[in-house]
């Protein structure tokens, strides 16, 4: 993938955001992490992004997901604390659906606003009913000002109505390259341009209303419509499903703790000069790369999403020390 973005400093991002390990804060200061996603065919993605967000250092970490995903969640780590309040089609009548979807988005809004930032669309599939419930949290999350990363199935239904995201500047979406595909041909009417990939990628986030995206790629170039960076550094060649939600979780933690570190003028001045979002997904990219690399050095081929949870913290001490 060719063009003109700069290669940003990203370890000196990672740096400036992640706060430091202070015995005088209490719990919930590191950040609480909301995911929402999970259904019957799909529990592994919510998990990993969940999970990923605490490994990095969040302290509170949710799943909101079916009846049917929380047991098996559950079952994966008690570290998280899992809602079962989302439900699908087959299990509603269709007289009840409106009492159900309002039940439902009463019980996420008694905790939205506890949130630092929302990961929506892991593992959330595509059952229209359940995706009619997801605009409606998409709507509430906004109201809050709640930074909201979206990908997976969260990124094929704002792909068809982008109104749920557009304007909004806390939104981050995460498209690999299909999703990414599809988002340009909705909003650009055009084909994906590799040769100006740079400048297609920030006409897509201005389009759209200065969102920030993230296309993921051999190289991970970010635009919040007024500039563009691109994250190349470390990375490894196993391309084992799963890493994108680890990236999402971690995106959704960096960008929490880029709104609350205070940047000043110790700091590059081209790093205050990005936005949260845009820093929250230079260090996500860059700590998912390094985590990903050392976990190929060990693993090869074999190399699993699970491995590189697993080396998500002692990368983040190698890259910015606790002590």
């Amino acid at each position: 993938m060719s063009g003109s973005a700069a290669e940003v400093d990203a370890v000196s991002v990672l740096r400036a955001i992640t706060p430091s390990l202070d015995p005088s804060k209490y719990k919930g200061q590191a950040g609480k992490i909301a995911v929402v996603g999970g259904c019957r065919e799909y529990t592994g993605a919510p998990y990993f992004a969940a999970i990923s967000a605490l490994k990095i250092g969040s302290d509170l970490s949710h799943v909101f997901c079916t009846k049917d995903a929380a047991p098996v969640i559950k079952s994966y780590s008690p570290e998280l604390i899992v809602h079962p309040i989302l439900e699908e089609s087959y299990s509603v009548r269709d007289e009840d659906k409106g009492h159900v979807s309002s039940k439902m988005l009463t019980e996420i809004g008694k905790w939205m606003e506890r949130f630092d930032c929302l990961v929506v669309g892991p593992g959330l599939g595509r059952d229209p009913f359940l995706l009619d419930c997801i605009s409606e949290i998409l709507k509430l999350a906004r109201l809050s000002n709640i930074p909201i990363v979206i990908d997976g199935d969260g990124l094929f239904l704002v792909t068809n109505c982008l109104d749920l995201v557009r304007g909004y500047p806390l939104a981050i979406l995460t498209p690999n390259i299909n999703e990414y595909k599809r988002l340009v041909q909705q909003v650009l009417n055009c084909e994906v341009c590799d040769e100006d990939a740079d400048h297609q990628l920030q006409m897509l986030a201005r389009q759209i209303g200065g969102v920030t995206i993230m296309r993921k790629g051999k190289t991970d170039l970010i635009s919040d419509g007024e500039i563009v960076k691109s994250v190349s550094l470390y990375g490894s060649p196993r391309r084992c499903g799963g890493q994108g939600d680890i990236l999402s979780g971690g995106v959704a933690v960096f960008t929490s703790w880029a709104r609350r570190c205070g940047l000043s003028t110790e700091h590059n001045s081209a790093i205050c000069q990005m936005s949260p979002t845009v820093l929250g997904c230079v260090a996500g990219s860059v700590l998912l790369r390094k985590a990903a690399g050392l976990a190929f050095e060990s693993k090869r081929r074999s190399t699993l999403t699970t491995d590189i949870i697993e080396l998500l913290g002692r990368s983040l001490e190698e890259l910015c020390p606790a002590c």
